[in-house]
């Protein structure tokens, strides 16, 4: 695809990206916007934070887009009394070659999914930190390479605050995108209480091959961004860092975050260039969560999910006071 005219190559991974989203759609009914979001955080290469109540599909949405490619899969399902060494792996002793071998964790996959995550303690929490950061883990002394691709999808519920752990802002920066999914309208949960019983995700297809989804992921670093969107998204990154509502701005982290998802999502949208509605639309998303209201802030409020709705409306707020380029 990468010796393919941009124009061509861009209307290829398009049409293959509708497949993706078509599959995943099979099993998460009436969430377009939610499913296309997911896949513009896997094109990106990035780490995805899915924070809603229970039942809603957060479990089902991770499996399908995992489902999509052909590559391996975790699921992890996190607990208070769960170790590091139950993420990272574990050495044992081997009684038949008399000699201590590693035995890897669920972490050594392509899609591992951290169900829950914060419902298991920060050391534990911490254990995904690296791999997250520079996709290896150091374990008694060693450093290992993480699968490519590989992508880390969690879940939260954000109403239920008994015996949960929340998560620092170290580990928040780390994932790409939060997302909710809400409740479906009538017209969906008609189908979804029609259709037949089944296992999360497992009525979606597979699509693409991990070959592919690296192609795409390279077909998104070649999509391009103006130099006035890119002023214009510093200027977004600049004004969560001075605004008075706010008591954490954005990281350099973060602006790397919005530049790769606003590529992804013009890919997605079969466009070889990003236009300013990419910002607009992929802000609040990409941000929310990095930013932190100030105690005197009249939206300031807990770190959680009333939390993170406010850092979305802020960023929302500075959205509309900048000058859009043309």
């Amino acid at each position: 695809m990468s010796s393919l005219p941009a124009t061509l190559a861009t209307r290829i991974a398009a049409g293959k990206l509708r497949q993706v989203e078509g599959a995943i759609e099979l099993s998460i009914r009436g969430k377009a916007e939610a499913v296309r979001m997911a896949l513009v955080c896997l094109l990106a290469r990035g780490h995805l934070l899915i924070e809603d109540v229970p039942g809603v599909g957060k479990t089902t949405l991770a499996q399908s887009l995992a489902r999509t490619v052909d590559g391996a899969f975790h699921r992890l399902q996190f607990t208070s009394d769960m170790l590091p060494s139950d993420v990272l792996g574990v050495t044992v002793y081997n009684a038949h070659t008399e000699a201590f071998e590693f035995k890897p964790g669920p972490v050594f996959t392509n899609f591992l999914l951290a169900d829950e995550i914060n419902r298991t303690t920060p050391k534990t929490q911490s254990a995904l930190l690296e791999a997250m950061n520079e996709q290896q883990v150091s374990v008694e002394g060693r450093t290992l390479t993480l699968p490519d691709p590989f992508m880390v999808i969690a879940t939260q519920n954000p109403a239920d605050h008994h015996g949960t752990y929340p998560l620092p802002e170290s580990q928040l920066d780390r994932f790409l995108m939060r997302l909710r999914i809400g409740y479906p309208d009538a017209r969906s949960e008609r189908e979804i209480i029609r259709q037949p019983e089944a296992h999360h995700g497992e009525t979606t297809p597979c699509v693409l091959t991990r070959e592919e989804l690296r192609e795409l992921q390279f077909a998104v670093k070649q999509v391009q961004v103006d130099g006035s969107i890119v002023g214009y998204m510093l200027a977004l990154i600049e004004h969560t860092r001075t605004h008075e509502g706010l008591a954490l701005g954005v990281s350099p982290r973060g602006s790397q975050a919005l530049y790769r998802a606003v590529q992804a999502n013009a890919l997605v949208e079969g466009r070889a260039y990003a236009l300013p509605d990419d910002v607009k639309i992929l802000a609040p998303k990409v941000l929310g969560h990095r930013v932190i209201p100030a105690a005197r802030s009249s939206l300031a409020v807990r770190r959680d999910a009333i939390g993170a709705a406010a850092g979305e409306r802020i960023v929302e707020e500075i959205l509309a006071q900048l000058e859009v380029p043309l």
